[in-house]
């Protein structure tokens, strides 16, 4: 009869040990210890004989054991806004992927842009000893992880800086990405344009309005406050300024939206006016988001890379847990600006 694998032995509510695989493979426990852990000194045929018995008996490494006896538990943790929002997707993904390929895992959590329930999240992540700690700040005093990354906790921050300490950041050029997409309504005969962002506690708010009035500044435009709403991202704030700024004295002919939940609303007002009848108004969003390409006229975005900010910002953290001795980094990834028909309309021509 031709051989055929042996199965596997049962295991009577008992894992089976490395001393299990030693002994099936006739081999000393060291010997089983370098083949699990990939580590040289063992001839080609010997470790086909471990790994053999290795199959056979169903052996698990425990990986558990093994991180608690170099004091790392092989967890990370991310705390983030709204795993909701699509922006924070990719980049939860690529922060995953990156603990995975490092042999750690990852727990997350969302804040709800809410700065007390940011830090119960992180401090709690802390307690249970994740060996970094990746954050996207809702607040701006994060002087409570002091005591933590003095400790030893690998921190870094991403999308905006930490606020009162000193510690590593990979955030996106939101002060460049908005002076460029307001500067291409402007190349295209726009001289009255809306700017709508989020709370202006938040980093990325201030930096792109910032990056508004440099755009006016530069052309030698004038922007009139009433052409400047940040707030909440709610439907309903946002919806009532735009609503305001096209209706006002001076109205817009343009908006420049702060994120791709403002951007989606701003969409859904100006769809609405048009089929009312009103002008068409030019519309150019930060961040790029599904189906923007699909709608009519497609949505011409400011693009930043979220899954690009995840993947620095643990590879980051990831050096840091290594023992790299770093000073704390700030790291500004470029964004890219897609014009796709809704930011080239032109203004319509003054009558009367």
């Amino acid at each position: 009869m031709p051989h055929s694998r042996r199965s596997p032995e049962p295991r009577y509510g008992r894992r089976p040990t490395m001393k299990d695989v030693a002994a099936r493979a006739g081999v000393g426990l060291k010997t089983v210890s370098r083949v699990v852990n990939d580590e040289p000194g063992v001839t080609p045929d010997t470790e086909k004989r471990v790994q053999d018995a290795i199959e056979e008996l169903g052996f698990r490494r425990n990986d558990s054991a093994r991180v608690l006896r170099k004091g790392r538990t092989a967890t990370v943790g991310l705390v983030l806004e709204d795993l909701a929002d699509p922006f924070y997707g990719p980049l939860n993904r690529a922060v995953e992927e990156v603990a995975r390929a490092n042999g750690a895992l990852l727990i997350n959590g969302s804040s709800a842009e809410d700065p007390d329930r940011e830090r119960e999240l992180a401090l709690a992540l802390c307690a249970r000893r994740v060996d970094g700690l990746i954050v996207i700040p809702s607040g701006d005093d994060h002087r409570y992880l002091e005591p933590e990354i003095l400790a030893g906790m690998a921190t870094v921050f991403v999308d905006r800086p930490a606020g009162r300490i000193d510690a590593d950041v990979v955030l996106s050029d939101s002060f460049g990405g908005a002076r460029a997409g307001v500067a291409h309504l402007i190349a295209h005969g726009h001289r009255r344009i809306g700017f709508i962002g989020d709370h202006r506690r938040i980093h990325t708010a201030t930096e792109r309005l910032r990056g508004y009035r440099a755009a006016m500044a530069g052309a030698g435009l004038a922007a009139d406050g009433a052409w400047e709403s940040l707030g909440s991202t709610s439907p309903e704030r946002v919806a009532a300024a735009v609503t305001a700024m096209l209706t006002g004295p001076d109205p817009v002919t343009a908006v420049f939206a702060g994120n791709n939940r403002v951007t989606v609303t701003v969409v859904r007002v100006l769809a609405a006016a048009a089929a009312s009848g009103a002008r068409t108004v030019a519309l150019v969003g930060f961040d790029d988001f599904e189906l923007a390409d699909l709608l009519s006229p497609a949505v011409t975005v400011v693009a930043q890379d979220p899954a690009a900010l995840g993947r620095v910002a643990t590879e980051r953290l990831f050096q840091r847990l290594s023992g790299a001795d770093l000073p704390p980094a700030r790291i500004e990834l470029p964004t890219r600006l897609i014009a796709r028909g809704s930011g080239e309309i032109r203004p319509a021509p003054v009558t009367g």
